[in-house]
């Protein structure tokens, strides 16, 4: 069965459903940070935001599709300046910067997200599609519009690199800053 919390254009939910998704994935925020990504289940999200196991599952397909949502609403809900800089490096540059605050800021969820990213969940997939572009769009505003697609791929590629690391615990999430800055200053290279 294939869960609606994120809502598409062609779906709505009433104001009831609204409510109950809200709550669960307010319940998993607070459950994620209470417990962490391994000892969470639905079941406990579910006994946290008041409903039953089998309401919980009608809008949350799995862990991973909890995660993943709540990563996208994390990443859109950020009310970041957007890229500042006299140049394309500088701007790109500050993107990462704040993207990686970010994550640092959240690094249960940085950390849950990870694992929940690689699953084959449909509605996982979903929203990984949704995360990747809206990474690809604010490197691809850093760069300007008629920037090189693949410039922007491997900025977006190196980005997803080091998210990976990170959460695999190579790389700390205040790392990826400094780690990124060399690679991008690489990547672009006669290009800034």
């Amino acid at each position: 069965m294939s869960s609606h919390v994120s809502v598409s254009p062609r779906q709505s939910l009433n104001p009831r459903q609204a409510e109950t998704a809200a709550r669960l994935l307010a319940a998993g925020r607070e459950e994620l940070e209470a417990v962490g990504h391994e000892a969470l289940t639905v079941r406990s999200v579910a006994l946290r935001a008041g409903v039953s196991p089998a309401t919980a599952y009608t809008y949350l397909a799995s862990k991973n599709h909890l995660f993943a949502e709540l990563f996208w609403r994390f990443l859109t809900e950020d009310e970041h300046p957007g890229p500042v800089g006299d140049t394309p490096l500088a701007r790109v540059r500050s993107v990462i910067e704040r993207l990686s605050e970010q994550l640092a800021s959240a690094p249960k969820l940085a950390a849950a997200v990870t694992p929940a990213l690689l699953g084959s969940d449909p509605d996982v997939e979903r929203l990984r599609l949704r995360i990747g572009a809206e990474l690809v769009g604010r490197f691809r505003s850093a760069l300007g519009e008629d920037a090189d697609p693949a410039l922007v791929e491997a900025i977006a590629l190196a980005f997803s690199g080091a998210l990976l690391q990170s959460g695999m615990g190579l790389l700390g999430y205040t790392e990826m800053k400094e780690r990124l800055d060399a690679v991008v200053a690489v990547i672009m290279r006669g290009n800034t």
